[in-house]
């Protein structure tokens, strides 16, 4: 069975930090390239920062020089380190691992930026 479990969210106040974990188990975790999405409260799903198998990385421009993405295959996990965080990126964060046609979701996390 394929779980994706994410930790680390919370409320921060602006310009704070927080790391995002996502733990896999039931895939192969190497070959997997490893994704954050999030979805703010009325808004579309969009995809944050990606991983591939190979460790290179992409980011949305809205995090760019803000947040990085790493992995670590001997535990099984990627993380989202997330620096000066804004208000506008108070959303549920999502973990997702996509290889070839398999896909696959955690729960999400919640992070609000608020003062």
């Amino acid at each position: 069975q394929v779980q994706l479990v994410e930790s680390g969210g919370g409320l921060v106040q602006p310009g704070g930090s927080l790391r995002l974990s996502c733990a896999a188990s039931g895939i192969t975790f190497s070959v997997y390239t490893m994704n954050w999405y999030r979805q703010a409260p009325g808004k579309q799903r969009e995809l944050v920062a990606s991983i591939t198998s190979g460790g290179s990385t992409n980011y949305a421009d809205s995090v760019k020089g803000r947040f990085t993405i790493s992995r670590d295959n001997a535990k099984n996990t990627v993380y989202l380190q997330t620096n000066s965080l804004k208000p506008e990126d108070t959303a549920v964060y999502y973990c997702n691992a996509h290889y070839s046609l398999h896909n696959y979701w955690g729960q999400g996390t919640q992070v609000t930026v608020s003062s």
